[in-house]
């Protein structure tokens, strides 16, 4: 049910809104709250009823990665509250402010995550896949008489085990799972 007083009914020009301010790296919950904005709830029916809002949603969630990178830079190199006057007239001076240290920390980790995902190619992890072996056929004949004679190594080991005294599953007891 939408919001009273909100918008309902699907508009371009209220699809575009949404998506700069989305672009911007804004939740789409922080910009339905405004009360211009129609429900996330609204907005996530026009992606499944307007597939050309739904590309254009995907296209600004895209953008919105590279804003978060960009903030990411801005956050890092902000310096602001990061040492406060201490009160202690017994060490006067400047002290670190932890919070703001951690919470600066947060917000960077925070932005790196969500753009990895938005656009795994560009802030993703990058991994090397590359294959440095020889890849060998083998033919079915010689793939069974492989593993048959892999299955008569492992018969005798368990059979010379048996005759050293050494306890293992007797494979003539059925076991019950």
């Amino acid at each position: 049910m939408a919001d009273i007083g909100r918008p309902s009914s699907y508009t371009q020009e209220i699809a575009d809104e949404i998506c700069a301010q989305l672009a911007e790296g804004k939740s789409l919950r922080s910009v339905c709250k405004a009360e211009s904005m129609p429900s996330v709830t609204t907005v996530f029916s026009w992606m499944r009823l307007y597939p050309e809002f739904l590309k254009q949603y995907a296209r600004s969630k895209e953008e919105s990665a590279d804003f978060l990178a960009e903030d990411l830079m801005d956050i890092s190199d902000d310096g602001t509250n990061d040492w406060m006057a201490s009160n202690d007239p017994d060490n006067p001076g400047y002290r670190a402010n932890g919070e703001h240290i951690a919470r600066s920390r947060l917000r960077v980790d925070t932005r790196k995550w969500i753009a990895s995902k938005l656009k795994p190619k560009k802030y993703g992890e990058k991994l090397d896949i590359a294959h440095s072996g020889s890849i060998e056929t083998v033919s079915r004949e010689a793939l069974i008489e492989r593993l048959t004679g892999l299955y008569a190594a492992a018969s005798s080991r368990i059979d010379g085990d048996r005759s050293e005294g050494t306890t293992g599953p007797d494979p003539s007891v059925p076991t019950t799972h």
